[in-house]
């Protein structure tokens, strides 16, 4: 008679055309009286390990392999970073990413939009292992989304997207901060600003709030967290002309630029 061991577990399965386990996955057929087969449907992590077949002859002989279970990569996201974190600029922060599978799964980091990933003061790379990724005194061009990407050889590949966001208060920069036009002609005036998150712009003249009307009107254009505002006034007259101010306001501050437009005189010869 021939019969089936799980070795590791110390379980006998089958003997001759029986099954003895009570576990309805293990089957076994022979073709011939010579060759005996064992089958598992449904395998699971478990089954994994040496399996003798074994003939009760006198004397015994017996034969063993091992079955090795294979398990594609998984993220456990419950132990993982959260799929979007905030955090201040110039502060630490970790990012986690945990997975199982077998053989166990490899991790890298890496930017979605390509760039390249700080590790250090010093070096910066375009992939990073491990489960941990520190990004250290961490600034506004490291916003972003971080790719954890799991393999173990098993298809298929998975990953993680966690967006960082990077929260600093509003800035603004001037390209002219003098700016001349002749009366009854349109101007247009620029401020450039960035801030996290995404702030309040407006336009001052004096202390009157600027609206788009027919004679103004104001425009920004967003790009993360750059925004580029415009302010164009129409048909210049005398109280036109005077310091127009551009202020950005978020959660974390305020601030503002200030812009000089005066009345440019035209000769004609």
């Amino acid at each position: 008679q021939v019969a089936w061991i799980h070795v590791g577990r110390q379980m006998l399965l089958t003997v001759h055309k029986h099954v003895v386990v009570k576990v309805p996955r293990f089957s076994v057929s022979h073709d011939n009286q010579k060759t005996w087969l064992l089958h598992i449907s449904s395998v699971q992590q478990d089954d994994r390990g040496y399996y003798m077949c074994q003939v009760n002859t006198n004397p015994m002989i017996s034969q063993v392999g091992f079955l090795q279970v294979v398990v594609p990569p998984n993220i456990l996201d419950s132990l993982s970073t959260e799929s979007t974190v905030a955090v201040r600029e110039h502060q630490n922060i970790t990012l986690t990413c945990k997975a199982d599978g077998y053989p166990p799964p490899k991790l890298m980091w890496k930017r979605e939009d390509g760039q390249m990933i700080s590790v250090s003061k010093a070096k910066k790379v375009s992939m990073h292992d491990g489960e941990q990724l520190n990004l250290t005194r961490i600034t506004r061009s490291e916003m972003g989304a971080y790719l954890c990407i799991a393999t173990n050889g098993v298809p298929p590949t998975v990953s993680k997207r966690i967006t960082v966001d990077v929260e600093f208060s509003p800035m603004i920069f001037v390209p002219n901060q003098l700016v001349g036009a002749p009366t009854g002609t349109n101007v247009t005036i620029d401020c450039h600003t960035e801030a996290y998150p995404r702030a309040m712009s407006y336009w001052f003249l004096g202390d009157e709030m600027i609206l788009s009307t027919d004679k103004y009107t104001t425009n920004i254009m967003e790009n993360s967290y750059r925004a580029h505002m415009r302010l164009t006034i129409r048909n210049l007259t005398a109280s036109d002309f005077g310091s127009y101010r551009c202020i950005s306001k978020n959660s974390l501050g305020e601030t503002e630029g200030s812009i000089r437009l005066y009345r440019k005189l035209t000769f004609i010869f």
